[in-house]
């Protein structure tokens, strides 16, 4: 097995980002309706989205060579929204490519954003996740992170907020 290469993202990785959001997300395509997979597909195919969330986030990616294969977004607390509290750092966009998964790069990737919120002093990681993200919700709930409750439906699906007390 060839080692992979972890690192944090910069504005320079802004497109590989893109590309790897609509394949590992692309996923879930036949999951969703039409409609809603316009709509995720648009924001995964937005330079904007990357944009933004690199100002406020550290990515931690993973690399095969030239290629990102991996992808987590860590918020540090202090950024909150309709979901994620004040005093929390969260993870988002937590993504691999399809033909990478099984091989234990979220994990690594989510064990990068864990140790990050431990060295800064969080107290509280969070995450959401769907109904359709199987197996990142086991990867989660194995990990430690615990179900806090059930939030507002996106795409016609079921969501639910996620904690992990450091």
């Amino acid at each position: 097995m060839q080692p992979y290469t972890y690192r944090t993202a910069t504005i320079a990785d802004i497109e590989k980002l893109r590309v790897l959001g609509l394949n590992s997300f692309g996923q879930f395509q036949n999951q969703l309706t039409a409609d809603n997979w316009k709509k995720l597909e648009t924001i995964l195919d937005s330079e904007n989205t990357y944009l933004d969330l690199l100002g406020k986030s550290t990515c931690f990616i993973c690399e095969d060579g030239n290629e990102i294969v991996g992808m987590a977004y860590y918020i540090p607390s202090g950024n909150p929204t309709a979901i994620f509290q004040e005093d929390w750092c969260y993870l988002r966009m937590v993504g691999v490519r399809t033909e990478y998964d099984g091989k234990g790069i979220g994990r690594h990737l989510i064990l990068l954003c864990l140790g990050h919120a431990k060295k800064t002093g969080e107290k509280t990681v969070a995450l959401h996740t769907s109904e359709f993200m199987d197996a990142a919700r086991h990867i989660y709930e194995r990990m430690g992170f615990y179900r806090l409750k059930e939030i507002e439906p996106r795409f016609e699906k079921k969501y639910w907020l996620y904690l992990f007390e450091l």
